[in-house]
């Protein structure tokens, strides 16, 4: 984290000296004060300046993405970084190369220990909670859609049948789809129920 320490005769003054050698706004750092300006005697004798200290903050995604490369080289795996996308606070990385499904693992296994290791990671460097999605060659986003279209199918059999279905156990982030798959039928609520790794989403109809 790049880092610099500026005087001045106010607390704006040293910020403003430090944000223009740096080359970067006030929302891209962090600042500490370290000692707030004073005056000496008759406000001339001992004047002492302000001074800050402030750090560039660490981007997420690039944070990610070098926690990422560090892991994936560990594990010796012939790879790519194809795409790193950020929307509403989650970073999605997408990989491609040589035998993913190894990577993939059984019914994804493997890519959700790598994704979960990932999180665990960034975030315990992270000041604020850090959300990673890993997908190998848009593994996740074709499961996603084949989930959402499962989520609209069951309820509809929902609406026809009047019965509510229980789904098979599913990891956090699938539920999520489920989740936000449905949550605009004004006619259908979803909820979770049972522990980990055993938690699966009910669907049924509002009351």
């Amino acid at each position: 984290m790049q880092s610099i320490e500026k005087k001045g005769k106010s607390v704006d003054e040293a910020i403003s000296s430090a944000l223009e050698e740096l080359g970067v706004a006030i929302e891209e750092v962090d600042v500490e004060i370290l000692e707030e300006p004073s005056r000496g005697l008759l406000g001339i004798i001992g004047n002492k300046s302000a001074l800050v200290r402030v750090n560039i903050k660490e981007k997420p995604a690039k944070l990610v993405e070098e926690k990422l490369i560090a892991l994936l080289d560990g594990m010796k795996i012939d790879y790519e970084l194809d795409k790193i996308e950020v929307q509403d606070g989650l970073i999605r990385i997408n990989i491609t190369g040589k035998d993913m499904g190894l990577l993939i693992g059984r019914k994804g296994e493997t890519l959700n220990a790598v994704q979960f290791i990932l999180g665990l990671i960034v975030n315990r460097s992270a000041k604020e909670r850090i959300r990673v999605v890993l997908d190998v060659e848009d593994y996740r986003l074709r499961k996603e859609e084949s989930l959402r279209n499962m989520a609209v199918n069951l309820s509809d059999k929902v609406k026809r049948t009047r019965r509510s279905v229980i789904m098979r156990p599913m990891s956090p982030h699938e539920r999520r789809v489920i989740h936000t798959a449905l949550q605009n039928d004004p006619e259908i609520v979803t909820f979770s129920q049972g522990e980990e790794p055993h938690r699966k989403v009910v669907i049924s109809l509002k009351k």
